[in-house]
């Protein structure tokens, strides 16, 4: 399921997800149905969940097109209505404003271009101090990015407070954002890094864990971890960079506890957790850009949108959904634990832990093979084994929820109470 179009994490909330249909017969009219409904204006349309054709199987064939035909549609409404916000270079949400700076460095590449978005300091502090931070933050790395390609996007922060890179607001700023680069700017969305210094770097130490199913690699610079954990990061390689002399609110200490904790998670899972922790010897909080080496380190990695083992601890941000994974928001639990692998040689899917009386798994034919049963496990005890189907609106639902085509799925299996498993 690829296709060679770019965009990231719908911005639209999408209905209650549906389950998969029972095995039926291929309706070879389903796509010129889809096509037809998608020619009428949006205020016009019906919605998708009421029309039959949303609920006929498809082939994977079928899925691929429907896949690029919501894509295309969707990536059209989103430039429609965030266009002039992108051009104004700030966007605004729930009443506040986030302004951006960004300058594209390098050729685009045939697969699209690279994004990093780069986090000032400051934080609880008057307005002018955190926006000379903001102004110092859009040329910081120049010399690197020279050597590099992408682009590479300074955010101001939509507040002044303390906390101003993990407030709520922020997790969605960045989800339009990355879209919009997506859309405007040929963003490939397994190429999206984030980094950020001082309290930037307190907003990567938070927002690389919750957002991981968004990010290719992260850097965090002379920042502070508060209460986050790196559990989220199985999937997302992590650079680490403080002064060995930054003993402000004891950075210093906290980086060499993080080293610690990064080094026996990869040991647990070889293979993940990758990480780069430096403590630069000499150096206080300013670290004279010895910190800029993040950046090559980070280009070298790129996301992969369906890992086959997901560990996700819940944030005191809720997320709905995380990778293949999506939990009802009113069953969300702060601090929970999700555990679950896929094994595509046994077409199966393991729960290795679940706090929730429901966890969606969303299945795509990257995954496993659609077109055989498929067995889901909890802690090793079959719960079913049985076919599924192919339908558009689990397509058009994730899509319009996150906007992602690698993150898009065609059928859902909803596993109730870690006993049985709901079509």
């Amino acid at each position: 399921m690829k296709i060679n179009v770019y965009l990231l994490l719908g911005w639209l909330i999408p209905t209650a997800w549906v389950g998969c249909s029972p095995k039926k017969a291929i309706n070879a009219d389903t796509v010129q149905e889809l096509e037809q409904w998608l020619s009428t204006p949006i205020s016009a349309r019906e919605p998708l969940e009421r029309l039959d054709f949303a609920r006929n199987a498809l082939s994977e064939i079928e899925a691929e097109q429907s896949i690029d035909l919501l894509f295309r549609d969707h990536q059209l409404q989103l430039i429609s209505e965030f266009r002039t916000q992108w051009d104004a270079r700030e966007l605004q949400h729930a009443g506040l404003n986030m302004p951006f700076y960004y300058q594209v460095f390098g050729d685009a590449p045939v697969d699209g271009r690279s994004l990093y978005i780069s986090l000032h300091g400051g934080g609880n502090t008057r307005p002018e101090v955190n926006d000379r931070q903001y102004e110092n933050q859009k040329h910081l790395y120049d010399q690197t990015m020279k050597g590099l390609e992408g682009m590479y996007l300074a955010p101001r922060a939509p507040t002044n407070t303390w906390n101003l890179w993990h407030e709520a607001h922020v997790d969605d700023f960045f989800t339009r954002l990355i879209q919009l680069s997506g859309a405007l700017e040929g963003v490939n969305p397994n190429k999206v890094y984030l980094l950020g210094y001082s309290a930037g770097g307190d907003g990567v130490y938070q927002l690389a864990p919750r957002m991981a199913d968004r990010w290719a690699a992260a850097a965090m610079m002379a920042g502070h971890p508060n209460e986050t954990s790196p559990l989220g990061l199985k999937h997302v390689p992590f650079a680490l960079h403080m002064g060995a002399l930054d003993d402000a609110y004891e950075r210093n200490a906290k980086a060499r506890e993080w080293k610690l904790l990064l080094d026996s998670l990869e040991a647990q899972a070889p293979g993940s957790y990758i990480h780069q922790v430096i403590l630069h010897e000499g150096l206080g909080h300013w670290m004279k850009l010895e910190d800029a080496v993040a950046l090559p380190w980070m280009a070298n990695h790129q996301r992969n949108p369906i890992p086959k083992k997901i560990v996700w601890k819940q944030d005191d941000r809720h997320h709905r959904y995380f990778y293949w994974l999506g939990v009802p928001e009113e069953l969300i639990e702060t601090g929970g634990e999700i555990r679950v692998e896929y094994n595509t040689d046994g077409n199966e899917i393991n729960i290795l832990s679940n706090y929730s009386r429901k966890l969606e798994l969303f299945l795509n034919d990257d995954m496993l093979d659609l077109n055989r049963p498929i067995t889901v496990k909890y802690q090793g005890r079959i719960l079913a084994r049985k076919r599924v189907t192919r339908t558009v609106f689990p397509i058009y639902q994730s899509l319009s929820h996150r906007g992602d085509p690698d993150l898009t799925f065609s059928c859902i299996l909803t596993v109730i109470d870690n006993e049985r498993i709901m079509d």
